[in-house]
């Protein structure tokens, strides 16, 4: 069975927020003023990650 356009919007929201959270990230790493701010950075991105992932599955 596929996605629904419910389950489409979701996985592209996330896949959007993950690509704006990346971008954030490599500047992050760059500066390194705030070491725990690549870490949520990176936390926020895993989530986004499971997301997508359980979406697909409950599919």
């Amino acid at each position: 069975m596929g996605l629904n356009k419910k389950q489409k919007k979701q996985i592209d929201v996330a896949r959007q927020k993950i690509q704006k959270l990346r971008q954030r990230l490599t500047g992050a790493k760059e500066q390194m003023d705030d070491p725990q701010e690549v870490k949520n950075l990176e936390q926020e991105i895993a989530a986004q990650e499971d997301l997508i992932k359980k979406v697909q599955e409950a599919s």
